[in-house]
C-alpha cells in the first residue's frame, strides 16, 4: 500500500550556512528531526546536511542540502502546502525572520485556482520556494 507521495528533495546549495534557515522553516512543515550525513561519494567529500519528517522506524520522507559551491539558482520552485491562510501567514512571518526573500505575498492567487492564497519566498542562496493553502482541492478529471 503506497502510504508516501515523494520520497526525498535533495536541493543543491552553494553555503551549507544556508542549513541555519532551513533548521527554522522545515519544523514548521513537519520535518522534525535533523542531522548530518557523511556523503555518499567520498570523492567529493561534501557532507548532507538532512531534515526528516519522522524518526526511529518510521518511514519518512526527507529534505536534503547538499553543499555544490557551482550552484545556480534556477525557475524550480518548490511549494509546501499548510492547512490554513493563517499557517501560511505564520510561515511567511518566521521566513522573513529567519533570513528568506519575499518574492510575493502571501496573497489569493485566483488565477491559479479559487482560494489559492500562497507566499513566495527564496532561500538564502536563491532557491525559489513556496508556501501554499488551497481552499478547494483540485481534482484530476
Amino acid at each position: 500500500m503506497k502510504t508516501r507521495l515523494f520520497d526525498h528533495i535533495d536541493l543543491r546549495v552553494k553555503d551549507m550556512e544556508t542549513g541555519k534557515f532551513y533548521a527554522k522553516f522545515l519544523p514548521q512543515l513537519g520535518f522534525v528531526r535533523e542531522k548530518y550525513e557523511p556523503s555518499p561519494n567520498p570523492e567529493t567529500g561534501d557532507d548532507f546536511h538532512t531534515f526528516y519528517s519522522a524518526g526511529g522506524d518510521k518511514p519518512a520522507e526527507f529534505f536534503g542540502l547538499t553543499l555544490d559551491k557551482n550552484h545556480r539558482p534556477n525557475g524550480t520552485r518548490i511549494a509546501f502546502w499548510a492547512e490554513t491562510r493563517e499557517k501560511v501567514d505564520a510561515i511567511a512571518e518566521l521566513v522573513r525572520v529567519a533570513g528568506g526573500k519575499n518574492l510575493e505575498g502571501p496573497e489569493i492567487c485566483q488565477e491559479y485556482s479559487p482560494g489559492y492564497y500562497a507566499f513566495f519566498f527564496e532561500d538564502p542562496d536563491g532557491n525559489k520556494l513556496e508556501i501554499c493553502c488551497r481552499e478547494s482541492p483540485i481534482v484530476a478529471e
